[in-house]
């Protein structure tokens, strides 16, 4: 379904005013975009063992959503729902997709996002706003109508393509068009395995480490533009690339974490770089994140503009299953079920902190169920932007403390899932590549977990969501769903 938002001015107008009354320019936005960070892997929701100290703060300054939901599974159709407000059922990129391999001289990025698609940038460049994105890209790579610079970014920094932000060591960043090269152009590759460990700290250093960090280079650029930019209305996309492995952080703040935590070394099992200490070295990046997270408040404070800043941190979707992660040990995903890749609430219920002066009340808590695709209708409201084609709706009211409707039904497709939640009621269909049609349904207030399949219990239930589930998508050619756009495997292909 596509919905029209009609912008309400009265927002527009009251967001626009600072806590004395008085009229002011229209308040800047920084959305921060963490990858793959858990549900519970920041202290604000529950985590007791990562800190993360200014993302807990803003939490305290501002609202805490329990029943929030990134756009997709994995990074490429997550950010896709997120820039252009349509979900996975009729988004343009609905899955990964390779535009290279990974060598040092494979062509760079993943599937463009089309000159046709509108961007929450290109709706703010339209209002007077500066924009930038900092971070990691996903959607175009160079010489291609989905770079950032053709999605309404005037400026650019970071990895176009999400295979480079594999490494956090790597031979180039980009700057707009340009190649900005570091760490001497070396390129080394983010996929190995040992045998066994190896000797010291100091060989793990000389082998995976080099001299210039991409995050930090990322944060002062991200620094950079907004002090640059403080005397207008600006938007910054700061989508880090953290904590989405390989696991690589810096020792001094691998070490203030316990050295008891880590007995056995990481060796590359699970694909990705070896690593002496894989569960502070993980902590530590969470704890990176959360600095660089600091430090953008931090200028917004020198440069007098944050009562007058919308900060807003979420994850792209759940934590990872891959390269040495321990999310039991940090209880990543709290009681919910699944991982990145899947569809069940572990992999698309992700922590959303919003902070806004004047405006959102410091310290509250919402489980209004919201998503991605909330995201673009919301910020165009707050603009006073006029019509935009929207699967979601603007959660402005809910920021202000005011009652809304409930959401309508929230849709996901990847790969060869789909799922729907509307309401308590979840459905999770995982088996659609084998020709498998059956639909697991959960009663979310009931079980948040989703340990129960209660479809035999509730078939009108399930029959609805079924009926969702068709008509909450549009086909797909460029990432057709099996059996449904295309024709379910025969029986001899069932049976090989």
């Amino acid at each position: 379904m596509i919905y029209l938002l009609i912008a309400v001015s009265m927002f527009a107008q009251e967001g626009a005013k600072p806590a004395d009354g008085s009229l002011s320019t229209k308040p800047n936005i920084v959305y921060v975009l963490a990858d793959d960070l858990g549900w519970g892997e920041v202290g604000c929701y529950g985590q007791d063992k990562i800190r993360t100290p200014h993302i807990d703060r803003l939490a305290e300054q501002g609202m805490l959503f329990t029943q929030h939901y990134s756009g997709s599974t994995v990074c490429a159709p997550s950010r896709c729902v997120l820039l252009t407000g349509k979900h996975t059922g009729n988004a343009i990129v609905r899955n990964n997709w390779e535009n290279g391999g990974w060598g040092a001289d494979e062509p760079e990025g993943q599937y463009p996002l089309p000159e046709e698609e509108v961007t929450i940038a290109e709706i703010l460049k339209d209002q007077g706003y500066a924009t930038s994105c900092v971070g990691k890209w996903g959607l175009g790579g160079p010489e291609t109508v989905g770079h950032p610079n053709n999605q309404g970014f005037d400026h650019f920094y970071g990895y176009l393509c999400q295979r480079k932000a594999h490494n956090y060591y790597p031979s180039h960043l980009w700057r707009n068009h340009d190649k900005h090269v570091i760490n001497d152009g070396e390129y080394y590759r983010a996929h190995q395995k040992i045998t066994e460990p190896l000797e010291s700290e100091a060989e793990y250093r000389s082998r995976y480490d080099r001299k210039d960090y991409a995050p930090d280079l990322m944060r002062d650029e991200a620094v950079k533009f907004i002090r640059d930019h403080s005397d207008q209305p600006f938007f910054l996309y700061y989508a880090s690339p953290i904590p989405h492995v390989a696991i690589q952080a810096p020792w001094d703040d691998i070490h203030a974490y316990p050295a008891d935590w880590d007995q056995e070394h990481y060796l590359g099992q699970k694909s990705y770089l070896p690593h002496p200490r894989p569960r502070a070295a993980y902590a530590a990046m969470i704890t990176r994140l959360d600095e660089e997270i600091g430090a953008l408040l931090d200028e917004l404070d020198r440069q007098g503009v944050a009562d007058n800043t919308i900060v807003i941190v979420s994850s792209d979707n759940g934590t990872t299953y891959a390269g040495g992660v321990d999310y039991d040990f940090f209880d990543s995903t709290a009681h919910l079920r699944g991982l990145k890749g899947s569809l069940y609430e572990g992999g698309v219920r992700v922590p959303m902190v919003v902070r806004w002066p004047g405006q959102v009340e410091p310290g509250s808590t919402t489980d209004y169920i919201s998503g991605f695709q909330d995201i673009l209708p919301t910020i165009a409201d707050i603009t006073g932007a006029e019509a935009v084609e929207s699967d979601g709706h603007s959660i402005l009211p809910t920021l202000k403390g005011l009652h809304q409707p409930p959401h309508g039904p929230m849709y996901w497709e990847i790969g060869s899932k789909q799922a729907v939640r509307d309401g308590r009621w979840k459905a999770v269909r995982n088996g659609l590549r084998k020709g498998d049609m059956t639909i697991q349904l959960f009663d979310l207030d009931a079980d948040p977990s989703e340990s129960r399949d209660v479809a035999a219990e509730h078939p009108e239930v399930l029959e609805r969501m079924a009926t969702l589930m068709t008509e909450l998508r549009t086909p797909s050619k460029q990432f057709p769903l099996p059996s449904i756009d295309t024709p379910p495997p025969t029986a001899d292909k069932k049976a090989s």
